[in-house]
């Protein structure tokens, strides 16, 4: 019996803006997985020890603040430190295209600039997990 894809919404940081968040772990969940949201001002460490407690297949994480280029390489560093290889690592909010692809060449997956339609983010995630974890 295959268990629903399982994804971590975090905002971290002092970014205090969380509706796309909620809006996007609410489509998620209506996309049939089961959305563990952190809530706010969440650290990069309480982020992957949730992961690691919840057995997350994915993490989202929301950001606005402008310190992409912190959060998400501390991220997978403390991924990669806690074995979470199988783990996607994506996310979204304001991050410049070039920032973006300097991320996704350390390894963090796509990330969704705002007004990204809902179901390309489920879609997205879903085809990861199948190719990664199926």
């Amino acid at each position: 019996m295959n268990r629903p894809i399982r994804i971590l919404i975090a905002k971290v940081g002092l970014d205090g803006h969380d509706r796309g968040a909620k809006v996007i772990a609410a489509s998620l969940r209506d996309a049939g997985m089961e959305v563990i949201y952190t809530g706010l001002r969440q650290t990069p460490e309480m982020v992957v020890q949730t992961a690691l407690q919840e057995d997350v297949d994915a993490i989202g994480v929301s950001i606005l603040s402008g310190a992409h280029n912190t959060v998400f390489p501390r991220i997978l560093q403390l991924m990669k430190d806690q074995g979470l290889n199988d783990v996607l690592l994506t996310g979204g909010g304001i991050i410049p295209d070039a920032d973006a692809n300097e991320l996704n060449d350390l390894g963090v997956a796509r990330l969704f600039p705002p007004g990204t339609e809902t179901a390309e983010i489920a879609n997205y995630i879903s085809d990861w997990v199948k190719t990664h974890r199926g």
